[in-house]
């Protein structure tokens, strides 16, 4: 299972489309997933920083990304590539 953006390197660097494609993919799941997990922190009060930006705005930019991601596990389906 890939974690971390590091594990993702190979993936970008291959000249196989499908593995450019999972690698689109795990980054942008991985980013998701931290930046949903530092809203949470922050609705919670446990976080250890001030962000810059409103709350409003990590939100309109999480259901961005996950409409993104939606779209690529669509193409993902179409084009049979396993993620």
């Amino acid at each position: 299972m890939i974690t971390e953006l590091k594990q993702t390197v190979e993936l970008m660097n291959s000249s196989d489309y499908k593995d450019r494609f999972k690698a689109e993919y795990y980054q942008l799941k991985i980013r998701f997933n931290k930046l949903r997990e530092m809203c949470l922190k922050w609705d919670a009060g446990n976080l250890n920083f001030v962000p810059t930006c409103p709350r409003n705005i990590y939100e309109m930019q999480l259901n961005s990304m996950g409409d993104y991601l939606k779209v690529l596990e669509e193409r993902a389906a179409i084009e049979k590539v396993e993620l």
